[in-house]
C-alpha cells in the first residue's frame, strides 16, 4: 500500500509498505524475485499516480541510518524537499 507520510519531507512524500512483514531492507531476500519485482513496480506506479515524473526513492536501513519503523518501507519524495541531506 502507499500512504502519505504524516511528517512530509517533500511536497509529495509517500510511504510504500509491503503487506508482508520484513523488518528491514537487509532482509529483502526473504521475498521471492517475482514478489520483489511487484513491489518495485508498485513504487513506480504510486509515483505515476501522484503525477511525479522526477522523484527520489529512499529506504533507511538500520537505526544509524534513521530507520524508526522496523517494517520495510520506501519513501517516495517528489517536488521541493526540506530537511533532507543532498
Amino acid at each position: 500500500m502507499a500512504v502519505r507520510d504524516i511528517n512530509p519531507k517533500a511536497d509529495t512524500h509517500l510511504l510504500v509498505i509491503p503487506e508482508r512483514h520484513v523488518e528491514t531492507f537487509r532482509d529483502v531476500d526473504q521475498f521471492a524475485p517475482d514478489e520483489a519485482k511487484q513491489m518495485l513496480e508498485f513504487i513506480a506506479e504510486a509515483a505515476r499516480h501522484e503525477g511525479l515524473d522526477d522523484y527520489n526513492v529512499l529506504v533507511n536501513v538500520g537505526r544509524g541510518a534513521g530507520q524508526t519503523i522496523f517494517h520495510l518501507h520506501w519513501h517516495v519524495l517528489g517536488g521541493r524537499m526540506s530537511g533532507m541531506p543532498i
